[in-house]
């Protein structure tokens, strides 16, 4: 009998600047067209989400400026590091994305890089910018629940 694909998750790498400059109202998992040996280089952890964003072109998403530096062994030469690559959603997502892209304010964003079992997956986030001041109140709040939790430890 065959092996079930192991449905595990492995990131390779995140966004944390877009976690502290928007707010996530909403996510949505999509799959990565990748080419030659992109997916061995993200296999080593050589992706890097810094400066990514996602657009909707002709009605079909792009991630632009994913860096994904060269696969160590791949004697080919390689490719672009920062190139567009496509999004795989089925059509009822993209068609929710765009009807929720419509209301101002909102942006996709890219969250997380991650394998799920044998395919290279990103997380897209419909995210609502901050303010400066919407910043430093979610870093108080986000301080005051480390301090709770820490106390709750120690009492244990």
């Amino acid at each position: 009998m065959a092996k079930a694909p192991s449905t595990q998750r492995k990131t390779v790498c995140l966004n944390r600047k877009a976690r502290h400059d928007y707010d996530v109202l909403a996510k949505v998992e999509a799959g990565l067209v990748l080419h030659g040996s992109e997916v061995k280089a993200l296999r080593e952890g050589k992706g890097n989400l810094v400066d990514a964003y996602v657009s909707l072109r002709g009605g079909k998403p792009v991630l632009h400026n994913l860096e994904i530096s060269p696969y160590s062994h791949d004697t080919s030469g390689g490719g672009e590091a920062k190139r567009s690559r496509g999004l795989l959603l089925h059509a009822g997502e993209i068609k929710k994305l765009t009807q929720r892209l419509r209301e101002k304010g909102l942006t996709l964003v890219p969250l997380e890089v991650y394998f799920s079992g044998p395919w290279a997956k990103v997380e897209v986030g419909v995210c609502r910018g901050r303010k400066k001041a919407d910043k430093r109140q979610a870093l108080r709040k986000r301080e005051a629940q480390r301090d709770i939790d820490r106390a709750a430890r120690r009492r244990r």
